[in-house]
């Protein structure tokens, strides 16, 4: 099975012509593509993260099944000529055409078992594909415009592919940077299969439900050089984050997709802080697009959390006052060319190194030392919560988030039962101390109302009284993280 190594880009309408003059050029070609993918009633495939289609390319007929690779730009696949069939029949699916590779063997154990296969959805997509030369490499540029169809339902397709044929990694990414600055091209891992998905489980004909892409420890081992670890754990990150960047920029996100993204930005820039490399310039973008974010989710956060304080002031005869405008700059961040050129440096950082690079240390003493460090300030600071300012109790409240990803990174290297039980007593205690966070954010907007109504200055005192229920419920948690005898000792974080 090869490994494809791409990029999927979105382009909006506005900038379609002149990416399609940049790509029509003399040497490209135009082919039409009409895919038909197939899976099990129930949807083996697509649970097992497979992608199995018969496509027309042209005059010929491919049989193609992809699968995810070590990366977002990298995935498996693997590719087959069909046999010739009559004019207007599509050939059936055939995993014989696999045999004697990893696909045949992926697919074969996935459907062992299983009902027949069935087209689920297809796509008809008109391709301009050129190759060009940049940095000593040749790259396919192939810009798609069509529709994925499930059913009666359609949705849109414009995206442009930059694939890797032959040549260094870094002139990929060196020609998408030049690129999505120039076309304001917005990264996007999904799959055309994976959209075809989503129409097919979604109520809209044009706008299909994205679901939210959650974390996905990646596979660690003892022994590993810090270079190879630290990419895996970039990586798992990027695909957390990117899915949830790209239905924000795509006007599709939930409160869940702006959570899970702050996530995992958050797990990404404690990885960075843990392993390095240091790159201030990096991590002033990354603190900018999490303000950015933030802005959008404390709009989340007072709804939610001012809402039991509204229905209490309007219970005692004071109605909720109209609510003041608040900007929304996260899709605008995140759409930037500043960002995108982020993501791809940020990518280009998720590569493991090549055979022989010179980086004979191992990670597991580097993170345990981190861990260490990291668990010994926190646990210092958490015990004087009581006494602790607003400011400080921020920064017990980050430490403890920074701590407990870095754990979850490290699960490999810790004792299992321990770990599972400091973790049981960090969870509840980073909810806490997030339930006690939203509370001071939500008194910090009504201190700033523009004109304090009695509804106002009603929810403020509710919100008062909450807020000491929840200093006190933080201080419970705390104690009891670290009066357990269960969790890591200090031995377990030893080089």
């Amino acid at each position: 099975m090869g490994v494809e190594i791409e990029l999927k880009f979105q382009v909006s309408p506005g900038r379609l012509a002149a990416v399609k003059r940049a790509v029509a050029t003399r040497s490209a070609e135009r082919i039409d593509l009409h895919a038909s993918y197939q899976d099990t009633a129930d949807g083996r495939l697509a649970a097992a993260r497979l992608a199995w289609r018969v496509r027309r390319e042209g005059a010929r007929w491919v049989q193609t099944l992809k699968g995810p690779g070590d990366g977002l730009a990298h995935r498996l696949e693997h590719e087959v000529d069909c046999a010739p069939v009559p004019d207007g029949q599509v050939p059936k699916a055939d995993v014989g055409l696999h045999a004697g590779t990893l696909a045949g063997r992926l697919l074969a154990n996935t459907l062992a078992g299983a009902g027949p296969v069935q087209q689920v959805y297809a796509t008809e997509i008109v391709r301009i594909r050129r190759v060009l030369r940049h940095g000593g490499a040749r790259i396919e540029l192939a810009l798609d415009i069509g529709e994925v169809v499930a059913g009666n339902r359609r949705a849109p397709v414009c995206e442009l592919e930059m694939e890797l044929l032959q040549g260094p990694l870094a002139a990929l990414w060196s020609l998408a940077r030049s690129w999505a600055g120039r076309f304001g091209l917005l990264l996007d891992p999904a799959t055309k299969s994976e959209r075809a998905q989503w129409l097919a489980a979604g109520a809209g004909t044009d706008m299909p439900a994205r679901p939210v892409a959650r974390a996905r420890e990646p596979a660690l081992a003892r022994g590993l050089p810090l270079g190879v670890a630290r990419a895996a754990m970039v990586g798992a990150a990027l695909a957390h984050g990117l899915p949830n960047a790209a239905a924000v920029t795509g006007g599709a996100a939930t409160p869940d997709h702006v959570h899970q993204l702050r996530v995992a930005l958050r797990r990404l820039r404690s990885v960075l802080r843990a392993l390095g490399p240091a790159d201030a310039t990096r991590d002033d973008a990354l603190r900018a697009l999490f303000a950015a974010l933030g802005r959008r989710r404390d709009a989340d956060v007072m709804r939610d959390t001012l809402s039991p304080a509204w229905a209490a002031a309007d219970a005692a005869g004071w109605p909720r006052p109209p609510l003041p405008d608040v900007e929304d700059t996260a899709a605008t961040a995140l759409a930037s060319p500043a960002t995108t050129a982020l993501w791809l440096d940020l990518l280009a950082q998720a590569v493991p190194p090549e055979a022989g690079f010179d980086d004979d240390q191992a990670w597991d003493g580097v993170v345990r030392h981190k861990l260490q460090r990291w668990r010994r300030s926190a646990r210092r600071l958490a015990a004087d919560w009581d006494e602790l300012d607003t400011v400080n109790r921020h920064r017990l409240r980050k430490q403890l988030k920074r701590l407990r990803y870095l754990l979850e990174y490290a699960a490999p290297l810790l004792p299992a039962r321990r770990l599972r039980a400091e973790l049981e007593h960090l969870r509840p205690l980073q909810e806490a101390l997030g339930h006690w966070n939203d509370l001071a954010v939500a008194r910090e907007h009504l201190a700033a109302w523009p004109q304090p109504t009695p509804a106002v200055l009603f929810a403020a005192g509710w919100l008062a009284r909450a807020s000491q229920v929840a200093e006190a419920d933080c201080g419970r948690a705390i104690r009891r993280w670290r009066a357990a005898d269960d969790g890591l000792r200090g031995s377990d974080l030893k080089r």
